[in-house]
């Protein structure tokens, strides 16, 4: 495993456990050059849909594209790490579970803004304001109106 802060190729493993879902293993480890720690996860690597875009074009589903997009929503909102791993972690599931070999970028979105809707409501309007990516001040007032009146 490469050091994240000399690139050095070798490393130690100084503690290994399952992380809090039990889906992945959480290793400590230590740089055998510069003796930094850091931590890795080991989670199985399961066949996932391709994600189909708006455009058309077709591509593997990304687990940090979506937590990226999930943590940009969330910054300065008081939405712990874990949280966001755990909503990815049900996205992947929805996924593992509905057996499609090709999924829509928009479903992919629905779930993760209802998600979002259900841990904080800012960071909902965030991701949604993005991901529907409105046209004008009207189309986001009425969001806004939709979710006050819930």
């Amino acid at each position: 495993m490469k050091c994240p802060f000399c690139a050095h190729a070798d490393s130690k493993v100084v503690d290994s456990r399952p992380d809090k879902g039990g889906a992945a293993i959480r290793r400590r480890r230590e740089c055998e050059a510069c003796q930094k720690r850091f931590t890795t996860y080991e989670r199985v690597e399961e066949m996932l849909p391709l994600v189909c875009k708006k455009d058309g074009r077709r591509e593997q589903y990304d687990r940090m594209k979506v937590v990226s997009g999930i943590k940009k929503a969330c910054e300065k909102r008081p939405v712990s790490v874990e949280s966001i791993e755990r909503m990815a972690d049900r996205l992947e599931s929805r996924l593992q579970e509905s057996s499609e070999r090709e999924i829509p970028s928009s479903l992919i979105g629905e779930w993760i803004m209802k998600e979002l809707h259900g841990t904080d409501e800012v960071a909902y309007v965030r991701f949604a304001s993005v991901y529907r990516s409105f046209k004008d001040i009207s189309e986001f007032m009425e969001e806004l109106q939709e979710l006050l009146n819930k």
